[in-house]
């Protein structure tokens, strides 16, 4: 994280998402101060609490983007909730401690992502060696780990160890060069693989107790198997993660998970402004009721996972809302002093749109010309067609529902769809977007107001 400056952070930003500014100035401030805090005694280290963030803005100006992709960049665990989700405790629906066991999950698969791929040569020499048990003819099954006790109640895979004998020893070394030489990658063979386990209950609610058991179960009982036929090069990649698996420490894991989600985790609440309310209707009544269950997630608190206890204190919560309906203010009190900076994004004009159709590392454009450019047809748009194109987004955002730059996915959709579909039975060939082909296809449509509510 300490790589990373504010400056830096929002340049970062600037590769993925085009303007507001001022929402990047202050996540990147937020998150460099996460930074500084680590450097602080101690003692004053649990009192520094991250300022939370609300951002008001229409839907798809980049609120969620820049959440996402900040958490990208410096590999924190993140997790996306829609507050609308949520009931008040005691009705049916989300409880909202999930978002947090949310993160947690979330931190559980970036740790094992990043454990796995340090463990990666090693696991591939066992995976390796697994192979070549099964081109001598032996079994491809056993791989690392010790007995299961249960294993001869409920016939597991463990064998006695065949005796292996001089010629044995003289055809796996042949076997061993030949196969790091990359002579038998289309070879095929038999191995035992090993059956994953569903998740029956993961994410129900009030399911949790209930998936703490499988878990516990699961690390009990013996591993189901499946022999499957693969070529070497379709088994290597399989057995690397199967022995990747194995050679985890889970308690490290766990404990870096959980360390993770409490220094690390970034929650973003979208969709907050739709449990804001103003009257005492009963429906007014059970948003309030969210909102008071969210608020002591939000200031600090304590939520009982499968992995232990979480703490939610230094946990940053970035909430968003359109806020068309309601106001800030219609929040309650104590959860609008939860989140002490405000930040407002602007709607997105059409210069804005040709920034976001060109500019961005996979910009939308760059997209499509890969996709069209996957059957051979070559697509490239002038600079006139692409301020058309955007310019027909922003007068339709303007002139119906304004839905920010995903208008522009409509309006791309609209355009390439005659080309998409016959692309596949076209020979190789060079297709230029110019004004006229836009207009064509979606200027009539753009023009009446009543058709473009219902197609644009």
């Amino acid at each position: 994280m300490h790589e990373f400056t504010p400056r830096q952070i929002v340049e970062k930003l600037n590769e993925h998402v085009i303007g507001q500014a001022d929402a990047k100035r202050a996540v990147a401030i937020a998150l460099r101060n996460r930074y500084r805090r680590q450097l602080l005694d101690p003692s004053l280290r649990d009192e520094v609490t991250p300022k939370n963030i609300l951002m008001i803005g229409p839907t798809g100006v980049g609120k969620t983007e820049i959440a996402r992709r900040l958490a990208k960049l410096v590999r924190a665990p993140f997790v996306k909730i829609e507050a609308t989700k949520f009931t008040e405790v005691g009705y049916v629906g989300r409880d909202v401690e999930s978002m947090v066991r949310d993160l947690v999950e979330a931190s559980l698969r970036l740790v094992k992502d990043e454990k796995k791929e340090a463990l990666k040569e090693r696991a591939e020499a066992v995976a390796n060696e697994r192979i070549v048990d099964a081109l001598v003819g032996k079994k491809a099954s056993t791989g690392l780990g010790g007995g299961n006790p249960f294993e001869m109640l409920f016939g597991g895979t463990q064998k006695p160890p065949e005796q292996e004998t001089a010629n044995d020893t003289a055809d796996r070394s042949v076997i061993r060069q030949q196969l790091f030489q990359g002579q038998l990658e289309d070879r095929m063979i038999d191995v035992d693989i090993e059956e994953r386990q569903m998740d029956l209950f993961s994410g129900q609610q009030g399911m949790e107790g209930l998936a703490n058991l499988q878990d516990m179960l699961g690390q009990v009982m013996p591993k189901k198997t499946k022999k499957r036929q693969l070529s070497v090069k379709e088994a290597r990649p399989i057995l690397t993660a199967e022995e990747a698996e194995r050679l985890l420490d889970l308690n490290e894991v766990h404990d870096e998970a959980v360390r993770r989600a409490e220094q690390m985790g970034i929650i973003f609440v979208d969709e907050i402004d739709k449990i804001a309310t103003k009257g005492q209707d009963s429906a007014g009544v059970s948003r309030e009721g969210v909102q008071r269950d969210i608020l002591p997630i939000v200031e600090g608190s304590t939520v009982v996972t499968k992995y232990g206890p979480v703490k939610t204190d230094h946990m940053l919560f970035i909430a968003a809302g359109a806020f068309h309906m309601a106001k800030p203010s219609d929040l309650i009190p104590e959860l609008q002093g939860r989140f002490p900076i405000r930040v407002e994004l602007d709607s997105l004009t059409e210069d804005d749109f040709v920034k976001i159709l060109t500019e961005p590392n996979q910009a939308l454009l760059k997209q499509y010309k890969a996709l069209l450019g996957a059957e051979q047809v070559h697509v490239t748009f002038t600079e006139d067609a692409i301020r058309q194109i955007a310019r027909i987004a922003a007068q339709v955002n303007d002139e119906t529902d304004n839905i920010g730059a995903r208008r522009l996915y409509t309006i791309m959709e609209r355009v390439l769809e005659e080309l998409s579909f016959e692309a596949a039975e076209m020979p190789e060939t060079d297709v230029t977007i110019t004004p006229q082909y836009v207009m064509d296809r979606v200027g009539k449509v753009a023009d009446d107001r009543d058709l473009s509510q219902f197609i644009l």
